[in-house]
């Protein structure tokens, strides 16, 4: 509501608020009073009790501005009342005049428009009914000059302090366009680079999906007297390479085209996770599995899913031959997917080895923050791993949800 920036506040007021109305408020005060004894007649002791008053509305008006219009006003029926005769301007001498039009412009600069409007209709009709009640029988003639010349210079005021408050406004309003633009346009670029990255992952990832899916097709017309059990096995894995290119295909469509259905092919969840064990029980590592949860296609479902494959995934590759248990079950209003496996049959290389990147780690976290879940990774006494997480049915996604400590 300030209209000057924020350096430290005290009373919930800017520092540089107090140092410059208390600098004005001490000079008005001593001009005041000395100008009102000297030239208005009025006795010192009421010249300077009333002065007082008028400067320490002026720093009121920082948080109290109806308390302290009610003060100045006061203040200046003081003046008016101890002023002996007519002579000179009535009932706004000079400088009582001065510190009511600063006051007017302060409350103009620190508080809405509409309080101070109010504050200064207030003050003009204060001094109209002031000169019509008069005990020493001055008439309001007498005071023409004086009620015009302080409605002149206050609505001046007034005017001048609500149109700078306007534009400080604006001119934040601006900055503020300006930085949301710069984030879009720091966010947009951020995406496009993404994008860019994707699709030469895909270009990189495609060749050698290929060149594996060409390699296991045509295994049984360049090896010899192949066995059946062996054609079989490079039949499996041509099947895999296949899925998996169609699979990338589709992301990368979606990349491509943000108008792309990513309906137009099913995406793999807890329907699929039957076909995953077994890839797994292929790969080497005896996997169990059990499934007590209505099968979903929905992001719950496949987020469900890609934890279980990266989890398989991590023990083919860091737990040959480890014994897994894959459990997928409802509890209350979350899907709880753990997968526990025991230690490897061979020689392990550690899967939170500090010189690997753990990407799989990460994209488990970023699949059950993207469901409004939670991941929770660790290492098992025995030597195994255990990863356990937790996605709500029907909660909306969640901020952030890294978490790497032990279960």
């Amino acid at each position: 509501m300030t209209g000057v920036g924020n350096v430290a506040d005290v009373n919930g007021v800017p520092r540089q608020w107090w140092l410059v109305v208390g600098s004005l408020a001490g000079m008005l005060l001593v001009g005041t009073a000395t100008v009102m004894t000297d030239e208005y007649g009025v006795p010192l002791l009421i010249a300077w009790a009333a002065a007082t008053a008028q400067a320490a509305a002026l720093a009121l008006s920082l948080r109290r501005p109806r308390i302290a219009t009610v003060v100045q006003l006061a203040a200046v029926a003081v003046f008016a009342l101890a002023q002996e005769g007519a002579h000179g301007i009535w009932p706004f001498q000079p400088p009582v005049m001065l510190t009511l039009v600063a006051h007017v412009g302060l409350v103009g600069l620190r508080w809405p428009w509409r309080e101070a409007v109010v504050i200064w209709w207030a003050s003009g009709l204060f001094g109209i009914l002031l000169s019509m009640v008069d005990p020493r029988g001055r008439t309001i003639e007498v005071a023409d000059t004086a009620l015009i010349t302080y409605a002149t210079n206050s609505v001046m005021v007034l005017f001048g302090t609500i149109a700078w408050r306007q534009r400080l406004a604006v001119r934040r309003e601006l900055a503020q366009a300006r930085r949301d633009v710069a984030l879009e346009q720091s966010q947009r670029a951020l995406v496009e680079e993404r994008n860019r990255i994707a699709r030469e992952l895909h270009d990189v990832v495609a060749h050698g999906m290929s060149v594996i899916h060409m390699q296991a097709t045509s295994a049984a017309y360049r090896i010899p007297d192949i066995d059946p059990e062996s054609r079989e096995e490079f039949g499996r894995i041509a099947a895999g390479t296949r899925t998996t290119l169609r699979e990338m295909r589709a992301l990368l469509a979606l990349l491509r085209d943000e108008g792309a259905d990513g309906e137009l092919r099913p995406m793999p969840d807890l329907r699929s996770l039957g076909d995953l064990a077994e890839s797994a029980r292929r790969g080497g590592v005896p996997v169990s599995l059990d499934v007590d949860a209505e099968p979903r296609d929905d992001t719950v479902g496949r987020a469900a899913y890609r934890i279980v494959q990266e989890s398989l995934s991590n023990v083919i590759r860091h737990a040959p031959g480890a014994a897994t248990h894959v459990r997928v079950a409802v509890e209350g209003e979350e899907l709880v997917v753990e997968v526990v496996n025991g230690p490897p049959a061979t020689l392990p290389r550690l899967m939170e080895e500090p010189a690997r990147a753990r990407h799989g780690l990460v994209g488990m976290h970023e699949r059950a923050r993207l469901a409004g879940g939670v991941v929770r990774t660790g290492a098992r006494p025995d030597g195994g791993y255990r990863v356990v997480a937790r996605l709500p049915l029907t909660a909306e996604p969640v901020a952030s949800t890294a978490d790497d400590g032990h279960v």
